[in-house]
C-alpha cells in the first residue's frame, strides 16, 4: 500500500504548542500560528528566515555558541532529540523552553526536522517582587522545569539548596505557577522564631491561651487558607512542633492554642532547608514520618559553581538592584566578568550580592573592575586582586584588611562590613538586612553579638 502523501502544514498545524519545519541548511520551510506568535513574525515571511534568527536571534547556529544544538544533533544521529534551550521571544525576553526535535524524510529521501516547542515559564513569570530568578545554564533550565512540574501538582514540596541558593524565589515561582496563585502566599522562617511563639504563630491562639493574651489571633496557617504556606529551614523546627506540624498535614484541622473548635483549611506546604534531613532522621533530630509527608515532591537547586554561565545575567540584576534610585548602574568589565565566574562561591547568590555591593562602595566611575571583587575564604581570609606583572595586592581604603597587613578573622571581617553598611544608610536595619541577604531578625543577632548600636529600627 502506497504510503499517503501529507501535507506539511497540517502536520504542523495539528501541534497546540510551537511548531517549525527546518531543512538542512537550517531554513524553515514551515511554521505553524503558535510559531509565528511566539516570535512575532509574519507567517507569510516565515520561510524567508533561519531558525536560529528567529528563535535565537543570532546570526549562526546555537552550536556555533557553544549550545547543545538539536538541529546538529537530528541531522547527525537520524534520532529523536529533547533540550532544555532558552529562545527570545518577539518582544526579546528570554524563552525558557524544551524543543522535542523529530527527523522527517519526504518522499525523495530530503531530510527534514521538526520541532515541537514547550515553553516552561516565559522571562514575566520568573520574577518575585524586585528580584527575579535569572539563567540560560542547563542546570538552571532543568530547575525550572522541575519547578513547574512540581506547582502543577498540589502535593507538598520540599526544596534543597545550599544556603543563597534563591530557595525563597523557588517557593515563591511554585506558588505563582499553581492553581493558588490568586490565594494568600505566607512565609515562615522556622529558624527565625523561637520555640515558645512556634505553635501560637503558626495556628493561632485564643484569649487566654497564655499570661497576656487579650484576644485572638490567626494562625499562619489560617491566613494562608487556600493558598501556600512556605516553611523555610524547616530543619530548625523543634521535635514537639514537628509533631503537631504532621498532625495538620494528616488531617487539615488544628485547634488554636488555647481554643476548642477544630479548624478546618485547605493550605500547600512548600518546605525549604539546606541541611541533610534524612541524616537528621538518623540522628534523631527529625521526624522520618514528616520528613515523607513533607517531600511529596523533591526539588533540588544547583548551586551556583554549577551555573558558571548564569554568572554575569545575575550580577547584573543584582548591580541594578543594588543601586540606588537617580544614580547611573555600573557596569563590570570583562576582566571583572572573569573574576567572578571562575570563583566557586561557597555561599552562592547571595555571597555574589555581598561581592557586589563591597565592590560598589570601592569603584571609579561607575565601572567595577577585577581590582574591585574580592573574596574571602573558609579561614577568613580576603582574596584580593593581584597584579600579574608584579605579583603586588591592590588595597584601598575600606578593605578589610589592616595597614598592617594582618589578617583579619571572618567575624572582624563582618563587623566592619556591617558597621559600615549602618552608617551608609543611616542605621536602618531593613535596608542593611536587605542588602545583606538576611532577615532583620538575624541581622539583629549580629548586631547583638557584634555589640553595635542602631537607632533606627
Amino acid at each position: 500500500m502506497k504510503a499517503p502523501a501529507i501535507d506539511i502544514h497540517s502536520l504542523i498545524n495539528a501541534q497546540d504548542s510551537p511548531a517549525v519545519v527546518i531543512d538542512e541548511n537550517y531554513q524553515i520551510i514551515a511554521a505553524n500560528q503558535a510559531y509565528c506568535t511566539s516570535y512575532g513574525i509574519d507567517p507569510k515571511q516565515v520561510v524567508n528566515h533561519r531558525c536560529h534568527e528567529v528563535s535565537h536571534h543570532s546570526a549562526v547556529p546555537c552550536h556555533m555558541n557553544g549550545e547543545d544544538c538539536p538541529h546538529k544533533q537530528v541531522f547527525t544521529t537520524d534520532k529523536q532529540f529533547e533540550v532544555l534551550h532558552t529562545h527570545y521571544d518577539y518582544a526579546n525576553r528570554p524563552d525558557r523552553v524544551r524543543i522535542k526535535a523529530h527527523p522527517l524524510r519526504d518522499s525523495n529521501g530530503g531530510r527534514y526536522l521538526l520541532e515541537v516547542i514547550n515553553r516552561l515559564a516565559p522571562s514575566t513569570n520568573l520574577s518575585c517582587e524586585d528580584m527575579k530568578m535569572v539563567g540560560q545554564s542547563p542546570a538552571f533550565l532543568a530547575l525550572i522545569e522541575n519547578l513547574i512540574v512540581a506547582a502543577k501538582a498540589d502535593a507538598a514540596v520540599l526544596i534543597y539548596g545550599e544556603s543563597g541558593t534563591g530557595k525563597e524565589l523557588a517557593a515563591k515561582f511554585v506558588h505563582e505557577q499553581s492553581a493558588r496563585k490568586d490565594n494568600s502566599y505566607v512565609e515562615l522562617n522556622c529558624a527565625a522564631i523561637p520555640e515558645a511563639l512556634c505553635e501560637s504563630e503558626l495556628f493561632g491562639h485564643e484569649r487566654g491561651a497564655f499570661t497576656g493574651c487579650a484576644g485572638l489571633k490567626q494562625g499562619l496557617f489560617e491566613l494562608a487558607n487556600g493558598g501556600t504556606l512556605f516553611l523555610d529551614e524547616i530543619g530548625e523546627l523543634p521535635l514537639t512542633m514537628q509533631a503537631k506540624l504532621l498532625r495538620f498535614l494528616d488531617s487539615g484541622e488544628f485547634r488554636r492554642l488555647g481554643g476548642n473548635n477544630l479548624i478546618k483549611v485547605d493550605v500547600r506546604v512548600v518546605a525549604a532547608t539546606n541541611r541533610n534531613l534524612m541524616a537528621m532522621v538518623t540522628q534523631g533530630k527529625f521526624r522520618e514520618d514528616l520528613y515523607f509527608r513533607i517531600a511529596g515532591i523533591n526539588v533540588s537547586i544547583p548551586p551556583l559553581r554549577e551555573r558558571r554561565a548564569d554568572i554575569q545575567a545575575l550580577a547584573e540584576i543584582l548591580l541594578k538592584r543594588l543601586c540606588k534610585p537617580g544614580h547611573s548602574l555600573c557596569r563590570l568589565t570583562e576582566a571583572a566578568v572573569a573574576r567572578l565566574v571562575n570563583y566557586s562561591f561557597p555561599g552562592n547568590v547571595r555571597e555574589l550580592q555581598n561581592i557586589l555591593q563591597k565592590a560598589l562602595a570601592t569603584c571609579d566611575c561607575n565601572i567595577i573592575d577585577a581590582k574591585h571583587i574580592h573574596f574571602h575564604d573558609h579561614h577568613g581570609h580576603d582574596h584580593h586582586a593581584t597584579d600579574s606583572k608584579h605579583g603586588h595586592s591592590h588595597h584601598k581604603a575600606g578593605d578589610p584588611l589592616p595597614a598592617d597587613g594582618s589578617r583579619l578573622s571572618i567575624a572582624e571581617v563582618e563587623r566592619r562590613y556591617i558597621s559600615t553598611l549602618l552608617s551608609q544608610n543611616d542605621g536602618n536595619r531593613r535596608i542593611v538586612a536587605n542588602i545583606m541577604g538576611i532577615n532583620e531578625r538575624t541581622l539583629y543577632r549580629k548586631l547583638k553579638r557584634y555589640e553595635l548600636q542602631t537607632e533606627n529600627v
